[in-house]
């Protein structure tokens, strides 16, 4: 059972899956931090100097009457809140992974195009058709 599994983990196509989803992870961490870190301040910043990540909707005050200055500040008033500003940083750097994916399918796609365009090299004659041809053209030059 243990060399069974061995030679599951250790195929092709499990290895590089396990491969791109540490990879994966990996870039939509990088993704992440820059749209909260890099994208999102300049943003925050054209709507009055706000952290985007801390604009949400008070649905209902908590033990401590609002308004609340963070979104921190509001859940640990127990508020319930909706972060819409969270949620759009999320999808935000969503669309960002996905159109990375994209690129990235699109061109392995014309690369494998190309291969298949590219013509087969001629077949190469057998043996036997280069010694026929050997003696053909000594009769030719008789």
């Amino acid at each position: 059972m243990l060399k069974e599994f061995k030679d599951f983990i250790m195929r092709g196509n499990v290895l590089d899956m396990a491969i791109g989803i540490v990879i994966g992870a990996a870039f939509g961490a990088v993704v992440k931090s820059f749209v909260n870190n890099i994208l999102m301040p300049p943003i925050g910043l054209l709507m009055g100097g706000r952290d985007f990540s801390d604009l949400f909707l008070v649905l209902k005050a908590g033990a401590k009457p609002g308004p609340y200055p963070t979104l921190a500040a509001a859940k640990d008033a127990g508020a319930v809140v909706w972060p819409w500003g969270v949620f759009t940083n999320d999808v935000i750097a969503f669309l960002i992974i996905a159109f990375a994916i994209f690129l990235v399918v699109k061109g392995v796609n014309s690369m494998r195009k190309k291969e298949e365009e590219a013509p087969a090299p001629p077949p190469q004659p057998s043996a036997e058709e280069k010694l026929l041809t050997e003696i053909r053209d000594l009769l030719a030059n008789k």
